[in-house]
């Protein structure tokens, strides 16, 4: 009886023991996946805070400063092609045809300076100026009138997104408005810009083309906008009237500095075309006395050093009055 009575107590300690160290293990199991989710959960709170920090207006402040500095550097990056050149300027691409016409340009010069008796270093001098100056200028004057006339219709382009925007349209049809409404050459690239889009283009993807063939800050504004609002929400409306309001200070701004360094302009342009003014009206009236400045060597000499200083000043002058925005 004391044997039974023994090991039913035996058995029930070492149930009772193997009853602890297992609970014990059921326990801090249970603790370890409750600590789990609880991490889990402060994992998904901190992805939370995240998602609401990007929302926040630093945060697209800080994603449209870091989209502006990459724009920067692709647009300083293209404007230095010829070809980007050629599609600001509305001419296509055809970078082979510009180097053609470059080189045509530049024999003919030089054979004109040379039927006129010129020497055949002068002559040389002159078919290169013209072959690689003068289309590269060209280029540069219709690029630039281009851009010009595309900023300035811009603002109203903007506007009239707004206003379809508020009235119920899609941004599509907005766009399909400007291609019909604007002048030219703003219309011709929004048309564009729909007929990629309606052809399953992106419309970052579109806008960025866009840009390529239109680099200007404006557009450039105008694409951060759209990208920034794709990926956080909000009031299109809203952002869209607020860069219209930018750019329409912006021309303020620059018309007013215009204004203001109209005067320095006006002396840099005189300063600069006096010696040659001179030269010319010297050579008219006296011809005998400017002869040897173009017949003796260190005439040319004289010339060619005239020359260097003067683009140097020219250059100098230029970069004190010449703002970009």
């Amino acid at each position: 009886m004391l044997f039974i009575v023994a090991g039913i107590l035996g058995f029930i300690t070492i149930a009772g023991l193997g009853f602890a160290f297992a609970g014990g293990d059921g326990g801090s199991a249970k603790a370890a996946k409750r600590a789990q989710m609880i991490a889990g959960g402060g994992e998904r709170q901190a992805s939370v805070r995240a998602k609401a920090a990007a929302n926040t207006p630093d945060a697209r402040r800080q994603a449209i400063l870091k989209s502006l500095k990459e724009q920067e550097r692709k647009q300083k990056k293209a404007s230095l092609s010829i070809g980007a050149r050629m599609q600001a300027a509305g001419l296509g691409e055809n970078v082979r045809m510009f180097w053609i016409i470059s080189g045509v340009l530049g024999v003919f010069i030089t054979l004109i300076f040379l039927l006129l008796g010129q020497q055949a270093l002068v002559a040389l001098g002159a078919g290169f100026a013209a072959g690689a100056g003068l289309p590269r200028w060209v280029l540069g004057f219709l690029a630039k009138s281009r851009t010009h006339k595309f900023t300035e219709a811009f603002s109203d382009a903007i506007d009239i997104i707004v206003r379809g925007i508020k009235s119920g349209l899609p941004v599509h049809d907005c766009l399909k408005i400007i291609g019909k409404e604007c002048p030219e050459p703003l219309a011709g690239e929004f048309r564009t810009l729909t007929e990629n889009v309606a052809m399953g283009v992106p419309m970052d993807a579109a806008l960025e083309k866009m840009y390529e063939r239109m680099p200007t800050s404006e557009l450039r504004f105008f694409a951060i906008v759209l990208a920034i609002q794709a990926k956080t929400g909000g009031n299109l409306a809203e952002a869209l009237g607020n860069l219209s309001t930018v750019l329409r200070a912006r021309k303020l701004m620059k018309e007013k500095i215009k204004a203001l360094s109209a005067e320095a302009i006006a002396s840099a342009f005189i300063i600069g075309s006096l010696p040659p003014g001179v030269v010319i009206l010297i050579s008219v009236t006296s011809p005998a006395y400017m002869k040897p400045m173009f017949s003796d060597p260190r005439g040319h000499l004289m010339l060619l050093a005239g020359g260097i200083w003067m683009s140097l000043g020219i250059f100098v002058m230029r970069r004190m009055i010449n703002f970009k925005f």
